[in-house]
């Protein structure tokens, strides 16, 4: 019977079992798609990854990113973990690991940077691999109904709720306070209504909801429920950090920045998460957004197939 190993780390945290866990299969040469999303639906994490040798030559791998129900183009947290696990290894695929990193990935090339500390990898930058795009509006009493809020907690002074992506779409709303995010829970059935008015990835809804600091308007606080999914709660997601880091900067008065912001997010879950996202706006348009995080190894086996 054929098998395959794998890793699991903690991403966006310095502390085991917090963050965001991820599996990563380092070498899946010899799977196919079906036996990955099996594979994935197995461990049940927000995302699993499988790496493969690189098309081209000049690219570091080909990274494959599953969730428990379907394959998608690109997503923040798999790609730091990824390149935390590979990044300690000796070679990949025959070749040294530099400093740097390339995975071709359905939403385009994804540039990684190894962050090292002591000499060691202790995480991993990524350039988000689109720019921005803002999609439909949604409206706000879909946005409280499908966190099971009232209305009235969803802002709209800033920016009514709407879809945004940098890689992967999300519905991203601003909450008026910590306790309205606190209370916020899935409600599956206006999630199916809200993936038939704003069908996103793959037919499915994704909320990012946010709340910014009164201090630091940079420091934000999240959670982003993917039901639909299966993922009933994600403690970090970097493509919706991402995103949404993108928007803000975006419609910030200055037409050019460079703005640091960190999100916090699975504060609620009991698996807090610390998101870094550096944004680069110039002459009004955002040209860059590199999220960046820690990593911490968990577990590691094989698994057959």
């Amino acid at each position: 019977m054929p098998s395959v190993d794998f890793v699991t780390v903690d991403v966006f945290t310095t502390e085991r079992f917090s963050g965001n866990p991820l599996a990563v299969v380092p070498d899946a040469r010899g799977l196919s798609g079906r036996q990955m999303q099996q594979i994935a639906t197995e461990f049940g994490y927000a995302e699993s990854t499988f790496v493969l040798p690189a098309d081209a030559s000049e690219n570091s791998a080909r990274v494959r990113i599953f969730t428990p129900t379907m394959e998608i183009p690109f997503a923040g947290h798999p790609n730091v973990g990824t390149a935390y696990v590979l990044g300690r290894q000796p070679e990949l695929f025959g070749r040294p690991i530099g400093k740097t990193l390339r995975f071709e990935e359905i939403a385009g090339l994804v540039e990684v940077e190894l962050l090292r500390e002591a000499g060691k990898v202790a995480g991993a930058a990524i350039r988000a691999p689109r720019p921005l795009e803002i999609g439909d509006a949604v409206a706000p009493d879909l946005i409280a109904a499908c966190a099971s809020i009232d209305a009235a907690h969803v802002r709209t002074t800033g920016h009514g709720p709407v879809v945004a992506s940098v890689g992967l779409p999300f519905a991203i709303a601003e909450l008026e306070s910590l306790d309205a995010l606190a209370a916020a829970r899935p409600n599956i059935t206006a999630f199916r209504e809200a993936a038939g008015r704003h069908p996103l990835s793959g037919g499915d809804f994704s909320l990012f909801l946010y709340v910014r600091s009164a201090v630091d308007p940079w420091h934000i606080r999240a959670r982003m429920f993917a039901p639909l999914d299966n993922v009933m709660e994600d403690p970090a997601t970097g493509s919706a950090s991402a995103a949404l880091s993108a928007f803000l900067v975006t419609h910030a008065p200055e037409a050019d920045a460079n703005v640091h912001l960190t999100i916090e997010q699975g504060v609620e879950m009991g698996r807090r998460s610390l998101i870094g996202l550096d944004v680069t706006k110039t002459a009004g348009t955002v040209t860059g957004v590199t999220i960046s995080g820690r990593c911490v190894p968990v577990m590691q086996g094989r698994i057959d197939c």
